[in-house]
């Protein structure tokens, strides 16, 4: 399966608690703070839902 890097551009603070889960779920704690995952269906959601805060690279 292909990777991803997952990198946190922006803050969370503002936003819902369940975005706030979902980017802490996703592994990452601080600004630029980056994780590689597989590319699956379930990270691909967990993406969607809060992409605004996100950059995503394909490895």
């Amino acid at each position: 399966m292909a990777k991803l890097r997952i990198t946190l551009v922006k803050s969370p603070i503002a936003c819902q608690p369940r975005q706030k889960k979902t980017v802490e779920a996703l592994g990452l704690r601080k600004l630029n703070h980056s994780v590689e995952l597989e590319d699956s269906p379930a990270t691909r959601g967990a993406i969607n839902k809060v992409s605004h805060l996100l950059k995503v690279e394909e490895l």
